[in-house]
């Protein structure tokens, strides 16, 4: 069981709030550690687990290939994507990141956020997490949340 408090995805605000995380965060990929963090950012929005943004000093960059992929948030701006990869694998869109995010969230300049289920493992202060569901989000679960999550078939028109 997780030491993080007890939270609710319903208890979220809309539009989201970026605060700043002091829990560890780890990615790893193929056998290397990508993100060993205690700097990190989470934005919370309503139904959705929070998405963690790793300050980019402290990815390891030098696996992250850009790539065409782009996308529009009503909040945040437009994201770009990037490759992970490290020795022979590769994970297509493993990672995002905001230019020029607007407004409140300009704090996640320079930040990266990764796919819990694109990459080998994610973790907060040690625990493993869950990807949020469907392809698009990027969420990750704990064990202290609860849902319903937004991602799941079903749920898109949340």
């Amino acid at each position: 069981m997780s030491s993080l408090k007890q939270e609710s995805v319903w208890d979220y605000p809309r539009p989201p709030r970026v605060e700043p995380c002091a829990q560890r965060i780890r990615v790893e990929f193929n056998g290397i550690v990508i993100v060993d963090s205690i700097s990190a950012y989470r934005l919370l929005e309503t139904s959705h687990p929070p998405t963690y943004y790793i300050p980019a000093a402290e990815v390891k960059t030098n696996f992250l290939r850009p790539n065409r992929n782009r996308s529009f948030c009503e909040y945040k701006g437009s994201a770009a994507y990037w490759d992970l990869e490290v020795g022979e694998r590769r994970a297509v869109s493993a990672a995002w990141s905001y230019s020029a995010p607007t407004g409140a969230y300009a704090v996640l300049r320079d930040h990266l956020a990764f796919y819990a289920h694109r990459v080998d493992a994610c973790q907060v202060d040690g625990e493993h997490v869950q990807s949020q569901e469907g392809g698009f989000y990027g969420g990750w679960i704990t064990s202290n949340l609860r849902g319903p999550f937004k991602g799941a078939p079903g749920t898109l028109g949340w």
